[in-house]
């Protein structure tokens, strides 16, 4: 759970700096924002989960 929290954190200010340098423009942001939202209720929602999850704890090791 935590590391979600801060995957969301990380990612939501990411795009806050796209889109206030100008490298994304607001629509394009929203419209991949959605993509996650509804990718989020299919059936590759664990499996993403669970590779974010090993990516993490690779990293987390070294």
């Amino acid at each position: 759970m935590a590391v979600s929290i801060s995957a969301v954190v990380l990612l939501g200010i990411l795009v806050f700096v796209l889109i206030r340098g100008g490298s994304v423009r607001l629509l394009p942001a929203l419209t991949c924002a959605g993509f996650g939202f509804f990718l989020a209720s299919t059936g590759a929602a664990p499996l993403i989960t669970t590779a974010i999850g090993t990516v993490t704890g690779w990293i987390s090791s070294i």
